[in-house]
């Protein structure tokens, strides 16, 4: 339960630079963050001080004084009045989504896609462009400095908390560093995080693509609480992992390189130096134009997944799968459940159940499910 005393600021991700609502993150307070995140989950609807208080456990003197500080910012409003069932009408409020904005920017192998999204996530403005990953440091933060101040221009220069960015790993979330990623050793070691907070004149969260897109499906309602593994087959092929609701990196934050589990000890040669990734297989067998194998290779390394972490939903996206979506959501799903079978487990029936195998459908948000999630991982940090 929460204190009903003000606490501390809370730590910006990074150190940030100036500009319009730069320091914002910096400012809210556990319990502020608290309120704003009742708010959001609210929506149009609102909620009222006492509601406020009931569901945080603060006390209805420090909720008042909460929300008249997130009044004062601009972050809430009044929105009208709720029938009590005793005393007076309850005044309601509401975030205003339009206060502030975040950058979501997703750096992949060969394009680059930024999304600016209001405080209920929302994007209101996007930009593409092509990538070379490869191409060294200095082209790429060129670029992404390039669009982002592009896309702001585009939206009246409205103000921003941060920019999240999503590339693909192994990375450092908690120092922004990168690791080796497969195929492109040269960014082994670079302080991405902090080179584009100097650059974007933003605070910047940096973390894994598949991580960043499963934080925004999680966001949804239907996935509260839940288990569940988005698998991400694009130019490679990870995978974000949310046990219970949340997200799960790792205590070095390495979880979800799913692509480079073996699967044929005698396979062909991977990126990473290894024989017989999945990633190596299934992308071998898309090249081929062998849609079924592909899906049945995906297939395996998801029921190992599942296997090992009971999980109750898998989720699919990258362009790969939205090239043809059909084809590997029907033969993931068949896999699992002839997993499932052989485990003595049923066929899921409408819902699934209990030790049924876990449903398989296509991640939303089509191609900006990385992008968006990646503008949410600078809400996160004003929405705990």
């Amino acid at each position: 339960m929460s204190s009903n005393d003000p606490d501390p600021p809370a730590t910006a991700p990074t150190t940030p630079a100036a500009g319009p609502g730069a320091n914002l993150l910096a400012l809210r307070g556990h319990n502020a963050a608290l309120v704003l995140g009742l708010l959001r989950a609210a929506g149009e609807a609102g909620a009222s001080r006492p509601e406020l208080a009931e569901r945080t456990g603060l006390t209805p003197q420090a909720v008042s004084k909460i929300t008249a500080r997130l009044r004062a910012d601009g972050l809430a409003e009044e929105a009208g009045r709720r029938a009590s069932t005793g005393g007076k009408p309850r005044t309601v409020l509401r975030l205003v989504p339009d206060a502030r904005y975040a950058v979501g920017l997703h750096l992949d192998r060969d394009e680059l896609r930024c999304v600016l999204a209001d405080l209920a996530g929302r994007p209101v403005a996007e930009r593409r462009a092509p990538l070379d990953l490869g191409a060294g440091a200095e082209a790429v933060l060129t670029a992404a400095a390039r669009e982002v101040a592009a896309l702001r221009d585009a939206a009246g220069g409205p103000p921003v908390l941060g920019a999240g960015v999503a590339c693909p790993g192994p990375l450092d979330h908690g120092s922004g560093v990168l690791r080796q990623v497969t195929g492109l050793p040269q960014w082994d070691g670079f302080p991405l995080r902090d080179a584009l907070a100097a650059r974007l004149g933003l605070p910047v969260v940096l973390d894994k693509d598949t991580n960043a897109a499963a934080l925004g499906i999680g966001r949804a309602p239907e996935e509260a609480g839940a288990s569940f593994a988005y698998l991400h087959l694009g130019t490679g092929l990870g995978a974000g992992l949310v046990l219970g609701g949340a997200l799960y990196r790792g205590p070095h934050t390495g979880a979800g390189e799913f692509g480079h589990q073996v699967v044929q000890l005698d396979g062909p040669r991977c990126g990473c130096g290894r024989r017989g990734c999945v990633e190596t297989l299934c992308l071998a067998a898309v090249a081929r134009g062998d849609l079924p194998a592909a899906a049945r290779v995906l297939g395996v390394a998801a029921a190992n997944l599942v296997e090992l972490l009971d999980i109750d939903r898998v989720l699919l996206g990258g362009r790969t799968v939205r090239a043809h979506p059909e084809a590997f959501r029907d033969g993931v799903a068949r896999v699992l459940a002839d997993h499932a079978a052989l485990r003595g487990r049923p066929r899921p029936a409408a819902g699934g159940g209990p030790g049924a195998a876990p449903a398989v459908a296509l991640a939303r948000g089509g191609s900006r499910t990385v992008a968006d999630g990646a503008a949410e991982l600078v809400l996160t940090g004003l929405f705990r």
